[in-house]
């Protein structure tokens, strides 16, 4: 994958070169990274080459921590109906 595709308004490239930057302000860049991708480019591939462009050696930066975060597998779903989604579930 072109480095174009992974990052098409660079938002993550700036973001490393913000001195001091929080980790609310990665997550907030990474949102609108995520809403900037175009149809069809596989974010997975994209979250690879962007750590690999970018975190190599900086593995402290609040957004190498996030995009390897961002890797790693969701929680299963899980169903909740009935009175456990209303009320919570029984003592």
């Amino acid at each position: 994958m072109d480095l174009t595709d992974a990052d098409p308004k660079g938002l993550i490239r700036e973001a490393y070169n913000i001195a001091g930057i929080g980790d609310a302000e990665c997550r907030s860049i990474l949102i609108d990274w995520a809403l900037s991708l175009r149809a069809g480019v596989d974010q997975t591939e994209a979250l690879r080459v962007l750590l690999v462009r970018h975190a190599e050696g900086r593995p402290d930066h609040p957004m190498s921590r996030l995009l390897t975060a961002a890797l790693a597998p969701g929680a299963a779903p899980r169903r909740r109906g009935g009175r456990a989604a209303r009320v919570g579930p029984a003592p």
